[in-house]
C-alpha cells in the first residue's frame, strides 16, 4: 500500500471493461485488482469481472483468496498461484512465463491494493519492462481510507508503510518523519503500535496531533484522534487489536532565521575558507532568506 498520486482534471472518459479473455496474439495482461480491506461488500463489480476472467490469480495467501472468490461466487479451480514476500523472486519468473504465453494474470493481496506494502511491486516492474500490458481495477486502500477520516490535512501527504523495527534505519526514518511538514501515513501491527507511538512522541514532541485507525470498514472500526502523548495513554488503557494505520500531523514550518543565525552560518563558512560571495549565496539558500539580507550582515562582519 502507498500514497496515491493526485489525478488530473479533464474530460471524463468511459472506462473500457476488462477483457473476458486474452490470446497469444494480444500478448499477456497483468491486472492489479484491489480487494476489500475488511468489508467484503466493498468488492467492486469490475474486480469480480477481472477475477472471473483471469487465467491465473496471483495471490498473497491462497486460503484467504479462495474465501474471497467463494464469497463472490467465482470458481477458483486450480487458478490460484501463491506470490508472497518469501517466494516473490521465483514467482515473478513464473508469472512472466505465463504472460509470455499470452495469459491474463490477475494479482490480489489479502487486503487492499496490490503493491502497497504487499507483494506486487517487483512483479509490475518486471511485467512492464518485458512489454506486457499492466492495468488495474482500483479500489480499497487502508492508507487513503485512514487519511480521509483522520481529520488531519489531506492536501499533501506522504506514505511510510511499515517502519524498520530497530537500529539505525528506524532512527533515521523517525527523524525524517519528525521533520516532515506533510501529513504522514504509517502502517503498524497491534504488537508494535504502542512502541511506535512512544517513539513518535519522543522525536515529534508529545503534542503532535495523530489519528489511530484500526479495523477499517469492519464491524468494530475505530478511529481515535488526539495528541501523541494521549495516544500512548489510550493504547495503555485499551490493548491494541487489529492492524493499525497511524496518521500523523505534519511538522510546523521552521522558525524564521534570526540575524545571529545568519551571522553564525557566514562565520563558519568563511572560517572554512569559502569566499564571501559563495558563502553569502550558500547561507541564503540554506536558511531561506534573501541574499540582500545576508549580504548586509556580511558587510558588518569584522575580520575575526
Amino acid at each position: 500500500m502507498t500514497s496515491e498520486q493526485p489525478g488530473s482534471v479533464g474530460t471524463k472518459r468511459r472506462t473500457a471493461p476488462v477483457p473476458a479473455d486474452t490470446s497469444e496474439a494480444a500478448g499477456g495482461r497483468l491486472t492489479l485488482v484491489a480487494t476489500p480491506i475488511g468489508n467484503l461488500g466493498d468488492l467492486a463489480p469490475r474486480a469480480v469481472e477481472a477475477l472471473r476472467a483471469a487465467d491465473v490469480i496471483a495471490c498473497e495467501d491462497t486460503r484467504h483468496s479462495r474465501k474471497l472468490l467463494s464469497h463472490a461466487g467465482i470458481p477458483a479451480g486450480n487458478r490460484l498461484l501463491a506470490v508472497h514476500d518469501q517466494n516473490e523472486a521465483a514467482s515473478v519468473k513464473r508469472v512472466l512465463g505465463l504472460l509470455d504465453a499470452g495469459r491474463h494474470v490477475a494479482v490480489v493481496t489479502d487486503a487492499g491494493t496490490p503493491g502497497i506494502s504487499d507483494p506486487g511491486e517487483r512483479l509490475v516492474r518486471a511485467a512492464a519492462a518485458a512489454g506486457h500490458t499492466v492495468d488495474t481495477v482500483p479500489g480499497p486502500s487502508a492508507a487513503i481510507t485512514a487519511l480521509v477520516i483522520s481529520g488531519l490535512p489531506t492536501g499533501r501527504f506522504v506514505f511510510e508503510g511499515f517502519l524498520p523495527r530497530k537500529g539505525h534505519d528506524r532512527t533515521a526514518r523517525l527523524a525524517d518523519i519528525a521533520a516532515e511538514q506533510r501529513t504522514t501515513v504509517i502502517y503498524e501491527s497491534p504488537h508494535r503500535v504502542a512502541d511506535t507511538v512512544d517513539d513518535l512522541a519522543d522525536v515529534c514532541g508529545p503534542l503532535r496531533r495523530v489519528a489511530l485507525a484500526r479495523e477499517l470498514t469492519k464491524l468494530h472500526e475505530d478511529v481515535w484522534r488526539g495528541s501523541l502523548v494521549d495516544a500512548a495513554a489510550h493504547l495503555t488503557e485499551q490493548p491494541p487489536r487489529g492492524e493499525f494505520v497511524i496518521v500523523l500531523d505534519g511538522a510546523p514550518p521552521p522558525a524564521a532565521a534570526q540575524d545571529e543565525d545568519i551571522e553564525a552560518a557566514l562565520r563558519q563558512r568563511l572560517a572554512n575558507g569559502t569566499d564571501k560571495k559563495t558563502a553569502i549565496a550558500s547561507v541564503a539558500a540554506e536558511l531561506g532568506v534573501a541574499k540582500r539580507r545576508v549580504y548586509q550582515i556580511g558587510i558588518a562582519l569584522d575580520p575575526r
